[in-house]
């Protein structure tokens, strides 16, 4: 017998959705700002106590780090889908299954990404032309962080499974647990320990385990079907086959953004360390967007994926509806807040550096006013993987975001006149417009067929009862 639903989870497939879709996305927006917060300690205490090269070569690891980790990250997105459709289905059998078959897939790609981290960090960072006087400071901030990766990886796999249940609050509660302990522990290495990067890169360890073992001991004493149990971790095929079916495309297509973003980054560094400061103080700033968009993201795939799972297309479709006006709305507001502000937004991280914010805020300029672009296109790629299509958003956003940029960088960007910064953040919103309108077209096709599935499935349902 399927399992009640718990009554702190929200019910995604019955009651009011615009409601329900509130309650679900608020506490995933609070953990992704409240993340970017304590993750901006890091740099704010570094640009504050270390100077204008720490802040430069903290900001220079993020997309290598997000090259290396996007895969096995991506795979928690298989992880929420398959969990979702199962619970949809109250199939709670199936569902056990992904949850004990998650944890090992967390612990094992943890420790390939530790050992892959430590032993090729600085040799990437060499490739990036990430300059001399920055790139010792990265290598070592990027060898002590990626030796957090299994806590991290455990976390992140662990939310995935409690949001596909329903369960926003509780990733939130445990995120501002650990980022507390991050903010104190970046505080003490580098002001009373004198440390610089390698002080903040063990704080961001010691509270990704934190996070970890909060996770990990909620799981084991729920009731749900998602509850854990150690005897019973094991790799199940069949439910590594649909994890890996959703979340191999979803993790290939975040390692090739990754991809065309180091390109994109080691495109800056050639500007010097000054717009490097300024771009990752500008990233930094706009991930506070994103992060809120991203929340609507999450809502949209785990909303579908429920109620595919307990066929309600019409439902669905709704959600759809639904998330795409809501990631509109968030994304053309905070974005144009963002920029609007960004003068004192960007004295936050390098205070008195003029230089440093003029390059942060010719950044802004081009990706926050359209970032609601951003949003749309995710939102649309989160609810054609909820309807169980991963693959084929995959090929079209690779192509249309990670080739165009890549080829815009090496033709037109190196025509002497647009040789410059403006031409390269141009890149952003054009590829968002080209790829939004393929996803669009995409899922009007992949609704059709899951209609017809559904339809025929119903008849084959009642031609044997006859």
């Amino acid at each position: 017998m399927p399992q009640k639903q718990k009554s702190n989870n929200i019910d995604m497939v019955n009651g009011p959705l615009f409601g329900n879709i509130i309650r679900y996305a608020i506490p995933l927006m609070l953990t992704g700002v409240l993340q970017l917060l304590f993750n901006a300690a890091d740099l704010v205490v570094v640009g504050r106590y270390c100077g204008r090269l720490s802040i430069a070569a903290v900001g220079a690891t993020g997309a290598i780090i997000n090259l290396i980790i996007n895969l096995f990250i991506g795979l928690s997105v298989g992880v929420g889908v398959t969990v979702a459709v199962s619970l949809g289905a109250q199939d709670d059998d199936r569902c056990s299954r992904a949850v004990h078959t998650a944890m090992p897939v967390a612990v094992i790609g943890g420790a390939v990404l530790t050992v892959v981290g430590v032993l090729i960090s600085r040799t990437l960072l060499s490739w990036m032309q990430t300059p001399d006087d920055v790139i010792g400071l990265s290598a070592l901030y990027m060898r002590i962080y990626f030796c957090g990766m299994i806590p991290s990886l455990v976390f992140n796999y662990g939310a995935a499974i409690l949001r596909a249940a329903g369960d926003t609050k509780h990733p939130l509660y445990y995120l501002v647990t650990a980022g507390i302990i991050n903010v104190v522990l970046n505080l003490f290495f580098v002001i009373v320990l004198k440390r610089n990067v390698d002080g903040v890169a063990l704080a961001t360890i010691l509270s990704q385990c934190v996070s970890a073992f909060l996770i990990v001991r909620f799981l084991l004493r729920t009731e749900g079907a998602y509850k854990l149990v150690f005897r019973k971790m094991h790799i199940y095929g069949s439910e590594l086959k649909q994890i890996v079916k959703i979340g191999l495309p979803a993790g290939i297509q975040s390692s090739m953004f990754s991809i065309s973003n180091v390109i994109i980054q080691s495109s800056i560094n050639s500007f010097g360390s000054v717009a490097m400061a300024g771009n990752s103080a500008a990233a930094n700033i706009e991930g506070f967007t994103f992060i809120a968009m991203n929340a609507i993201h999450q809502t949209g795939m785990n909303f579908v994926g429920q109620n595919v799972g307990a066929q309600r297309l019409d439902r669905a479709r709704r959600v759809t509806k639904d998330v795409m006006f809501d990631v509109f709305v968030t994304g053309l507001v905070l974005g144009g807040l963002s920029y609007l502000f960004s003068h004192q937004l960007l004295s936050i991280y390098i205070p008195g550096d003029a230089s440093a914010i003029a390059y942060g805020r010719l950044r802004m300029k081009y990706l926050c006013l359209p970032y609601f672009l951003d949003g749309m296109m995710d939102v649309m790629t989160g609810v054609l993987r909820g309807l169980g299509s991963s693959l084929l958003p995959m090929i079209i956003t690779v192509f249309n975001i990670c080739v165009f940029r890549v080829v815009w960088i090496y033709t037109i960007w190196q025509v002497p006149r647009f040789h410059n910064l403006d031409m390269l953040y141009i890149t952003y919103p054009i590829s968002w417009i080209l790829t939004l309108s393929l996803l669009l077209i995409c899922y009007f096709i992949t609704m059709r067929r899951k209609s017809r599935e559904f339809k025929s499935a119903e008849t084959r349902l009642a031609e044997s009862d006859l």
